[in-house]
């Protein structure tokens, strides 16, 4: 697994966690790659330091999890919270998030789909919103 530091085009910076440098080149070039913060799939790379393993054991064997797959598992507990919790919306989200923003619908907890735009349009206009996390990855299908 490679980390790398990244930054979309309204700069907000976040990590990345792909297989391999191709991996994240694959997915960035089909748009996959994007912003937790803003949505923005305008997303690049920042310098980093490489972080260089030594040859001494540094932890013990009985030591937790690695970071990241706390961070998976955290993760995809937090979708599977929305996913039983809230009503799914599909495509009309960014219309329904507005709506109970404004209270032209029923206040509750709501998740779908949205574009960048969209999803920028309503953090404009002060509606609270984020990005789900992704779907766990099945290991069958990991590269």
């Amino acid at each position: 697994m490679i980390r790398y530091a990244l930054q979309c085009d309204q700069d907000h910076a976040f990590e990345g966690w792909f297989s391999n440098s191709e991996a994240y080149d694959d997915q960035a070039a089909r748009g996959l790659v994007e912003c937790p913060f803003c949505a923005s799939r305008e997303v690049r790379k920042q310098i980093m330091a490489p972080a260089v393993a030594g040859t001494k054991k540094t932890r013990p064997a009985d030591a937790p999890p690695a970071l990241q797959t706390m961070m998976m598992e955290a993760m995809a507990k937090v979708r599977e919270h929305v996913e039983e919790n809230f009503d799914y919306v599909g495509d009309a989200f960014a219309r329904e998030a507005r709506d109970i923003h404004e209270g032209r619908s029923e206040q509750r907890e709501i998740y779908g789909e949205a574009t960048p735009e969209e999803v920028r349009k309503l953090k404009e206009d002060g509606v609270p919103v984020a990005a789900l996390p992704p779907k766990p990855i099945d290991p069958r299908k990991a590269n």
